[in-house]
């Protein structure tokens, strides 16, 4: 499963939004965007405050796999 995480600087400390199977190919220029309109409209409040201000994406891929028991 790929998972988008947006990392924000809130007004105490980072904050994270996490974006469960983005499309793909992520375009880091509309990431950016996005992002920047996040804080703009002013709808999240963390558990750090209000976002200020993008920090940081990145793509987050986690693979799971079942283990056969004998």
């Amino acid at each position: 499963m790929k998972t988008l995480e947006l990392t924000f600087n809130a007004q105490a400390g980072p904050a994270r939004i996490l974006i469960r199977y983005p499309k793909e190919p992520v375009d880091p220029v509309q990431v950016k965007t996005v992002m920047n309109q996040l804080v703009a409209a002013n709808v999240f409040m963390t558990g750090n405050g209000e976002l200020v201000s993008p920090k940081s994406a990145r793509i987050i891929d986690r693979e799971t796999q079942d283990i056969q028991l004998p």
